[in-house]
């Protein structure tokens, strides 16, 4: 993987510039779920638990879409349990909106590495490729690519709607690289880079 500094503050800034910033939104509202929480840790090894992960990427995104003249709904702020359908029913609150639900993964091989980036409705097929692109380019990762997949938040969306896996709490070199504040920042930032993107298209 590159360093994480690469994907420096001006740049985003200038990609602001171009995609957000009062420039016209085909959608206004971006919903992120921080997945697991509370009680469900989600992934977890060496004493890394992907529900922090999940929430401090969150948090970072919602102020890169904030700069970006998106509003944002975040399903939950602490470490708190919600359920799938919970989380699914406040989503579906908003209209002309987006879901983004943030998840690390991970594998019983070890060896297992890369980011993933899921959709349900062929509508968010797009939306999906673009966030994948966006990660991959600036996390220098490896590509697993862009999969359909059932998941409930993904399945009761009305919404377009992805989910990420930004990388591997099982692997000794990924959750080493999670646990460094300017690689989760890059995550966050690509995810709302791919966002952008989307949006721009949607026009």
């Amino acid at each position: 993987m590159r360093p994480a500094n690469h994907f420096s503050a001006f740049i985003f800034a200038c990609l602001i510039a171009v995609f957000g910033a009062g420039n016209a939104l085909a959608f206004k509202t971006v919903v992120i779920d921080a997945g697991h929480g509370g009680r469900d840790s989600g992934a977890s090894d060496s004493l890394v638990y992907e529900k922090h992960i999940n929430l401090d990427v969150a948090r970072r995104l919602e102020r890169t879409l904030k700069e970006a003249g998106f509003k944002t709904i975040m399903i939950r702020r602490n470490d708190e349990f919600i359920g799938l359908e919970q989380r699914a029913k406040i989503a579906n609150k908003y209209r002309n909106a987006v879901f983004i639900s943030v998840h690390f993964n991970s594998a019983w091989r070890k060896e297992a590495l890369g980011i993933e980036t899921f959709y349900r409705a062929s509508s968010s097929a797009k939306f999906a490729d673009y966030v994948q692109k966006e990660l991959i380019k600036n996390v220098g990762a490896t590509d697993r690519g862009v999969k359909t997949a059932n998941f409930a938040v993904l399945r009761h969306s009305r919404n377009p709607a992805v989910l990420v896996e930004g990388g591997f709490i099982s692997n000794k070199t990924e959750r080493s690289a999670m646990l460094d504040p300017q690689y989760r920042q890059v995550v966050a930032d690509s995810i709302a880079r791919g966002l952008m993107q989307f949006n721009r298209r949607s026009l």
